[in-house]
């Protein structure tokens, strides 16, 4: 089975759904253990993601068109 590529919005949704089960206070240490984990890892990449998009906008935003002469 291949892999799913992950996406922002996908991640986020999962690890506000992994954040709402550890505060459910009903999982055994072993799985809140392993929710930690993969939400470690979630945050991980949404941070890289939102970097990836900030750096973008500086690059577009900073580009300075030169002056247009009117037709």
């Amino acid at each position: 089975m291949a892999e799913e590529k992950k996406n922002f919005e996908d991640s986020l949704k999962k690890l506000e759904k992994l954040v709402a089960e550890m505060e459910s206070g009903t999982l055994p240490l072993d799985e809140m253990m392993k929710r930690f984990e993969e939400g470690r890892q979630l945050v991980s990449f949404c941070t890289a993601e939102l970097e990836t998009i900030r750096q973008r906008i500086e690059k577009v935003t900073s580009v300075v068109p030169e002056k247009v002469e009117p037709l």
